[in-house]
């Protein structure tokens, strides 16, 4: 009973945990915002002590020491902030609608100050066997979405097409002209931040896990499937829909490479990325952040289609029932390169508050 009512309480703001300390959430008008250097974005937790099933956001919570806390009822999650390193954690909750209304709720917090802060994204991801490894991890340079669409049944769509998908607004795949406007369906992020990140990263030697080989060799037919955990380029695929099989994992690299136009590559597939993105580009407008200063880092925590002799229903459904076997792979990997990005910005914030890595090259692009 006392665990029940506990519980109750520290979701009320009310108790906190004798490890953090507890901000007020209604700051006065004397109140300095917090300078933050660095927003450590992750998309679920299952719990918040050691020892439990952890989530994204778990081993960034513990291992930053993000020991101040935050109550933020206009969010998914309470905000903890290690005040000390300027480093701060979120959980925005899955899904586009919930990441997009927690960056943009947490934009508009006037206790912190965000106008220099990088963002990073770190979340696990399903990828496709064709380009990555179970435990892998990719950068995005596009964030493409899956939902603003038309759709029709595939048992009802004309016989010469490949799936029943076509962009708003347009005749059908071939319409062209149909991206000369844009509502919001592929972001493009800042192409030389994704160059540093990348350069620093690429050679990690990423551990390796008897989980992830007795997963990865069922695919015979994908040999870069097979390969041990390594960091790539890849771009992030956002829908609000989880869905798994060959014929929608062809539909993703056609939905990229329309919206890319043919420059993108489909790697991972994911639900909440172009949500951020949406939120920090009218925040950037306000002059509340810079939107060039996001990187996004997906994980490999399962392939977004089944194995040769696996029905994707059948996989899907004994996925749900095990869970991923990449999971923790895919968690520990998100810590272990991105805090390779952290630790260089803390390190040198004399130089990075002011001076973007590559902020000479020309800006993103968006469609």
């Amino acid at each position: 009973m006392f665990r029940v009512i506990a519980i109750f309480l520290f979701s009320l703001g009310l108790l906190a945990g004798c490890d953090t300390k507890q901000q007020g959430s209604n700051p006065t008008s004397a109140d300095a915002p917090i300078p933050i250097k660095v927003v450590v974005v992750t998309m679920f937790e299952t719990g918040e002590d050691s020892g439990d099933d952890a989530g994204e956001f778990q081993r960034w919570n513990e291992r930053r020491q993000l020991d101040t806390v935050f109550p933020a009822p206009h969010m998914h999650h309470d905000i903890r902030v290690n005040l000390d390193t300027g480093v701060m954690g979120i959980v925005t909750g899955m899904g586009t609608a919930h990441s997009a209304s927690s960056i943009m709720a947490l934009g508009l917090d006037p206790r912190f100050d965000l106008t220099d802060a990088y963002w990073l994204v770190a979340g696990i991801s399903g990828f496709d066997p064709e380009d990555a490894s179970l435990g892998s991890v990719a950068w995005a340079d596009y964030l493409v979405d899956g939902d603003l669409a038309h759709h029709i049944d595939a048992r009802e769509i004309p016989a010469d097409w490949d799936h029943g998908y076509f962009p708003l607004f347009s005749q059908g795949m071939d319409d062209k002209n149909r991206k000369d406007y844009s509502l919001g369906e592929m972001f493009q992020l800042n192409p030389a931040l994704v160059d540093w990140a990348f350069d620093l990263t690429k050679d990690m030697e990423l551990p390796d896990h008897p989980t992830l080989a007795a997963t990865r060799d069922l695919y015979v037919e994908h040999k870069v499937a097979q390969r041990t955990p390594f960091v790539l380029r890849g771009d992030q695929l956002a829908a609000m829909t989880f869905w798994h099989g060959s014929m929608m994992n062809d539909w993703a690299n056609d939905w990229v490479d329309y919206w890319t136009n043919g420059t993108g590559e489909f790697v991972s597939s994911a639900m909440e990325d172009t949500g951020t993105y949406q939120s920090l580009d009218y925040l950037d407008r306000a002059g509340k952040v810079n939107k060039d200063r996001l990187l996004v880092l997906r994980t490999a925590s399962n392939y977004t289609m089944p194995p040769p002799g696996k029905s994707a229903a059948d996989y899907l459904r004994e996925e749900q029932h095990d869970s991923y076997a990449g999971l923790d792979a895919a968690l520990e990997n998100a810590y272990i390169v991105g805090s390779v990005i952290v630790d260089e910005l803390l390190a040198n914030w004399d130089k990075y508050r002011d001076m973007t890595p590559g902020s000479e090259a020309a800006p993103a692009e968006t469609y």
